[in-house]
C-alpha cells in the first residue's frame, strides 16, 4: 500500500487493505462476506416487497402499510430474544438459526393464501432480521476485540455495498414487472439467507472465557463468579438504550422525512429524491473508516455524542429553510440536509456501538447487547410515525423542534454515559479509564 492509500491520522491502512486483513482475521473476513451477502438479499427484497405485496398478493395500500408496520413492531423483540439465547448457546448457532428462520418464513410467503398467514410470516421474518443484526454485533465484538470500531466501519461499508448491489439486482426484476419476476426476487432474498447461514457455519465460535478485556489489563470474569447481571434490572443501561432510541432518528429523516418534505413542502424537483440515498451510500463508504478512526474508546465516544445532536440540528434547520425558497436554493438546502444527516449516521454508528459494549458487563454481554439492539428496532417502528405525524405536519417549526430535542438527548447521553463509565461496576473499564476495584453493580 502506498502512503496515499493509508489513513493519515495514525497510519491506519486504507479501506482495501483493512478489508483484506480485517480485525478478527479469517473469522472477521468471513463475517464481512456474510454481511454483504445478507444485505444484498435484503436490498433486493426492500426494493421489491411493496410491489410484490401489491401485484402478486393483491393487497391494498392500507394493508401493505399495516403489514410492514406490524412487522416492524414484531422486530423489536428480536434483539433481546437473540441475546438471551446467545447467553446459553453462543452467538454463532443463534445467528445460523436466525438466517434459517428468515429463509423458511420468507419462502413460505410464496404459499400464502390469507392475509393473517402473510402477516405472521412477515412478522417472523422481521423478528429474525433484528435478531440477526444483534448477533452480528455480538459476534463482531468477540472477534474484533479492541479494534471493534474499525470492524464496525468495515461492516457498514459491506452493508452499504450489499444494499446497493441488491437494489441493482432488484431493478432488473422490477423492469420485467411480472409476477414471476417478483417471485424470483423474493427467492433471491431467501437464497441470501441460506448462503449466509452456510458461511457462518464455517466460522469457529469465538472464545469468551478468560479473555483479556479490551482496554483493560484485567481478565474477563468467568460466568460462575456470581449471578449474571440482568439488563432489565439495570436502570443505567436501560436509560442508555432509551436515549439511544432518540439518537437513531437519522434513519427516518433520510428515508422518510426528507423525501416526503421535498415532495409536499418544497419547490425542489422530485427527481432529487434518489440523490439522498446516493449521497448517503457514497459518504458512508468513503468516510466511515475515517470517522471510526477518531472514536476508538468509550471516552472518545462520550465526547463525540453531542456532535450527533448538532449534525441532526443542522440537517433539520436546512430542511426547514428549504420550505420557502425557489427550486435551486431549496435543492441546495435539501442536499446539505442529506450530507449532515449522513454525518450524523456515521457518528451514531460508532458512538452507539462503542458505548453499548463498554457499558455492558463482560459476563452478561449477550443479554445486554440484545437489549441495546432494541434501539434501532424501535426507531424502525416509531421513526416514520414521528416524522409523518409530528414533524412534517407542523412544518418548519416541527423540524426545528426535532433538531433541538435530539441535541438535548445527545447531551443527556453524554452526561449519563460519562457518569456510568466513571463509577465502579461489573463491566470492563474502557480504554483511558482506570479499572474499577470493586464488582458492585452500578445502575
Amino acid at each position: 500500500m502506498t502512503g496515499r492509500n493509508r489513513e493519515r491520522d495514525g497510519g491506519e491502512p486504507g479501506l482495501l487493505a483493512q478489508l483484506r486483513r480485517p480485525p478478527g482475521g479469517a473469522a472477521g473476513r468471513t463475517m464481512l462476506l456474510t454481511v454483504f451477502t445478507d444485505r444484498t438479499g435484503s436490498g433486493v427484497w426492500a426494493a421489491a416487497c411493496v410491489l410484490y405485496f401489491t401485484e402478486v398478493e393483491h393487497l391494498t395500500a392500507g394493508r401493505v402499510g399495516l403489514l410492514l408496520g406490524i412487522a416492524s413492531v414484531a422486530g423489536i423483540a428480536g434483539s433481546p430474544l437473540a441475546g438471551r439465547l446467545a447467553a446459553s448457546f453462543g452467538s454463532r448457532p443463534v445467528l445460523i438459526g436466525c438466517h434459517l428462520v428468515r429463509a423458511v418464513a420468507l419462502a413460505a410467503v410464496l404459499l400464502c393464501s390469507s392475509f393473517a398467514a402473510l402477516l405472521g410470516l412477515v412478522a417472523v421474518t422481521a423478528l429474525g432480521d433484528r435478531a440477526a443484526r444483534a448477533m452480528e454485533m455480538l459476534f463482531a465484538t468477540d472477534v474484533a476485540g479492541d479494534r471493534r470500531s474499525v470492524y464496525r466501519a468495515l461492516s457498514r461499508t459491506a452493508m452499504n455495498a450489499g444494499y446497493a448491489a441488491g437494489a441493482g439486482l432488484a431493478a432488473i426484476g422490477l423492469a420485467v414487472g411480472t409476477a414471476t419476476a417478483y417471485r424470483a426476487l423474493l427467492l433471491a432474498d431467501v437464497g441470501s439467507f441460506l448462503l449466509s447461514a452456510a458461511l457462518v457455519a464455517g466460522i469457529r465460535e469465538p472464545g469468551r472465557r478468560g479473555r483479556v478485556v479490551a482496554g483493560s489489563d484485567r481478565q474477563a470474569p468467568d460466568a460462575a463468579d456470581g449471578p449474571r447481571p440482568s439488563p432489565w434490572r439495570d436502570g443505567g443501561y436501560l436509560r442508555f438504550v432509551a436515549l439511544d432510541c432518540a439518537l437513531t432518528v437519522d434513519d427516518a429523516i433520510l428515508n422518510v422525512g426528507l423525501p416526503l418534505w421535498l415532495i409536499h413542502a418544497t419547490g425542489a424537483p422530485h427527481a432529487l429524491v434518489p440523490a439522498f440515498l446516493a449521497i448517503n451510500t457514497v459518504l458512508v463508504v468513503v468516510a466511515q473508516l475515517r470517522v471510526s478512526a477518531r472514536v476508538r474508546t468509550a471516552r472518545q465516544a462520550v465526547r463525540a455524542a453531542p456532535l450527533y445532536g448538532f449534525a441532526v440540528l443542522g440537517c433539520c434547520a436546512a430542511a426547514a429553510a428549504a420550505h420557502g425558497p425557489g427550486p435551486v436554493l431549496a435543492s441546495v438546502l435539501l442536499l446539505a440536509s442529506a450530507v449532515l444527516v449522513t454525518f450524523a449516521e456515521l457518528l451514531r454508528s460508532v458512538v452507539s456501538w462503542e458505548l453499548s459494549v463498554a457499558l455492558a458487563p463482560e459476563r452478561a454481554r449477550p443479554e445486554y447487547l440484545g437489549v441495546a439492539g432494541m434501539a434501532q428496532s424501535t426507531e424502525k417502528a416509531a421513526g416514520p410515525l414521528l416524522l409523518t405525524g409530528a414533524v412534517l405536519s407542523t412544518g418548519p417549526l416541527g423540524w426545528l423542534a426535532l433538531g433541538l430535542a435530539t441535541t438535548v438527548a445527545a447531551y443527556a447521553q453524554r452526561h449519563f454515559s460519562a457518569a456510568r463509565l466513571a463509577a465502579p461496576g461489573p463491566g470492563p473499564a474502557p480504554a483511558g479509564l482506570p479499572a474499577p476495584s470493586t464488582s458492585t453493580s452500578t445502575c
